[in-house]
C-alpha cells in the first residue's frame, strides 16, 4: 500500500531565515537584490520536485531603530518585490508553484485580481496569493497614514477584500471565449458576469479583465492564526503556513482550522497545513552541531534584540542572560508571535540571550538539527500524528540550506516513499491534489446572475 505524499514548498527571502544569513562566507551578501540568485534557488527546487516557493513581504522597512544601532546591522531593507520577480520567474519554470504575499490593507481588490490572474496566465495555472493584513506604522507611513488599522479593521477589511477578488476571478466562464473570426463574436456573452459588489469597504462593479484562471483561480494561502485569520482561511483558503515548534500545540491548531471547513461546505481534505521547517543538516550530529554553531555565531547581539522589540519593548536595559519578561498584550504588533515568543520562553527557560538566538536562527519556525534521518524522523512524525500535511522549508541561508536539504534529506523522504518522483500535472492544484473551485455563476443565465451577485455582497 501507498504511503501518503507530504507536500514540500521552500520560502525564500532575503536568502535565508537565518538573521544573519548575509554574514554567512558563503552567501551572496546582496542576494535578496540579485535576480540570478532567486532564479537559481527556484530552478534548484523544481529540479527536486517541490510543490512551490513561496516569498513573504511588507510594504516598507518595517524596523525601528532600538536598540540603536540595530537598523544598520540587519538585512531586513532591502529586496525585490515578489509580483514582480515571479513574473519573470515564471518563462524560466514549467512546473513549480509561484507564491507571493500580498496585502489587503494597502491595496485594493481589483489591482490584485488582476496582477494575480495575470501571473496564472503567465504560468499557466502555477499562482497563489499569499493574504496578509498589513501590521506596522512604518507600512501606513508609506500610504498616506499616520497609523496603521487597528486589529478588528484590518481582519473586517481582509474578509471583504477576499470575497471581491474571488468574485472578480469569476467574471469569466471558462469557455467564455468563442474567438469566431468568421461570425465577429468574441466572446459569449451570456458566460461574463458583472460582480456590482457594493459592501462597507469596497465599491467594485468589474468585471476583471483577465480571462478564468487555467486552475479555476489562483490557489488561497493564509498564516494568521487569530480568529479572524482561521476564518478566512477555513472560508476560502487552499493552504495555512504554520509557525509552531512543537507538536502538541500545533495539533490543536490544525484541528481547530480543519473542523471550521465543513461549515462552508468543504471537506478537511481542501485545506493543507504547511509547517515552517528549518532544518540544519549534517552527514552526522556533529557535523550539523557545528553548523548550528557557527551560525549561531554570525547573531549580533544588538539585531538579536531588534527582533524582541515589537514583542517586549526595548530589553536592552535588562541582562541578556536574565529571564524574558512577559508582553504588554495590549501595545505589540503582532500578538501571536509575541505570545508564541513568551511561551516558547517559558516552556524552555530561555534567557534573553537564548531566546533571541532561537528567533533569529529560523523566525518563528521550527528547526531541527541532525543528520538527514533525524530530520526525515521529525517531518514523519508531525505528519503522521496529525499536526502537517506538509512542510514549507526555510533554510537559514541560500541556496546553501535548500542544497542540503535536496542532496541529504530529500533521498532519505523518497526512500521512505514520503515524496514525488516527478510532477502529478502543470498546474500548482493539480501538484498539491486540491479541487477547482466552481465559479459562483455556476449554473446561473446572464438574466439571474444579478441575483446571484446580490447574494454574495458583503454589507
Amino acid at each position: 500500500m501507498n504511503k501518503p505524499l507530504m507536500k514540500l514548498g521552500l520560502s525564500m527571502r532575503y536568502m535565508g531565515y537565518h538573521v544573519g544569513s548575509w554574514r554567512h562566507p558563503e552567501v551572496a551578501a546582496d542576494g535578496s537584490s540579485l535576480f540570478q540568485s532567486f532564479l537559481d534557488v527556484v530552478q534548484t527546487a523544481e529540479r527536486a520536485k517541490f510543490d512551490m516557493v513561496f516569498l513573504a513581504d511588507g510594504i516598507g522597512v518595517r524596523l525601528d531603530d532600538m536598540p540603536a544601532g540595530s537598523m544598520c546591522r540587519s538585512r531586513h531593507n532591502v529586496e525585490l518585490e515578489p509580483l514582480t520577480l515571479l513574473s519573470a520567474l515564471a518563462p524560466l519554470t514549467h512546473n513549480i508553484g509561484l507564491v507571493a504575499t500580498a496585502s489587503t490593507t494597502y491595496n485594493e481588490p481589483y489591482h490584485i485580481a488582476r496582477k494575480y490572474g495575470s501571473l496564472d496566465q503567465i504560468s499557466e495555472g502555477r499562482a497563489a496569493w499569499n493574504i496578509v493584513t498589513s501590521w506596522s506604522d512604518q507600512e501606513a507611513w508609506n500610504f498616506s497614514m499616520s497609523k496603521q488599522l487597528d486589529y478588528g479593521a484590518r481582519y473586517e477589511r481582509a474578509l471583504e477584500f477576499v470575497d471581491v477578488v474571488t468574485g472578480l476571478w469569476d467574471s469569466w466562464d471558462e469557455d467564455a471565449f468563442l474567438l469566431d473570426k468568421e461570425s465577429g463574436v468574441f466572446y459569449d456573452q451570456k458566460k461574463m458576469h458583472v460582480l456590482d459588489h457594493l459592501g462597507k469597504h469596497f465599491s467594485v462593479r468589474g468585471p476583471l479583465s483577465v480571462r478564468r484562471s487555467p486552475q479555476g483561480r489562483p490557489v488561497l494561502v493564509q498564516a494568521g492564526v487569530s480568529e479572524q485569520g482561521q476564518q478566512i482561511a477555513a472560508q476560502y483558503c487552499d493552504m495555512v503556513f504554520m509557525a509552531k515548534n512543537d507538536l502538541a500545540s500545533a495539533q490543536v491548531y490544525y484541528s481547530s482550522v480543519k473542523d471550521r471547513l465543513e461549515a462552508y461546505g468543504r471537506k478537511r481534505s481542501d485545506l493543507l497545513m504547511m509547517l515552517g521547517l528549518t532544518p540544519i543538516i549534517g552527514r552526522t550530529r556533529e557535523e550539523a552541531r557545528e553548523k548550528f554553531e557557527q551560525l549561531e555565531s554570525l547573531i549580533d547581539p544588538l539585531v538579536g534584540l531588534s527582533m524582541l522589540y515589537r514583542s517586549f519593548g526595548d530589553l536592552s536595559q535588562l541582562p541578556l542572560d536574565g529571564p524574558v519578561p512577559k508582553p504588554d498584550f495590549d501595545k505589540v504588533g503582532l500578538k501571536s508571535s509575541a505570545q508564541m515568543y513568551y511561551d516558547l520562553a517559558q516552556k524552555q527557560g530561555l534567557t534573553i540571550r537564548q531566546l533571541y538566538k532561537k528567533i533569529g536562527m529560523a523566525q518563528e519556525h521550527k528547526t531541527v538539527v541532525g543528520t538527514p534521518a533525524d530530520v526525515v524522523d521529525e517531518m514523519e512524525t508531525w505528519f503522521e500524528e496529525g499536526a502537517a500535511d506538509g512542510f514549507n522549508i526555510t533554510p537559514t541561508h541560500l541556496p546553501h540550506g535548500l542544497n542540503e536539504f535536496v542532496d541529504l534529506a530529500l533521498p532519505e523522504l523518497r526512500k521512505r516513499g514520503r515524496f514525488r518522483n516527478e510532477y502529478e500535472g502543470k498546474t500548482l492544484r493539480e501538484n498539491l491534489g486540491l479541487p477547482i473551485p466552481q465559479s459562483r455563476y455556476r449554473g446561473a443565465s446572464r438574466d439571474d446572475s444579478n441575483e446571484v451577485q446580490r447574494s454574495q455582497r458583503i454589507i
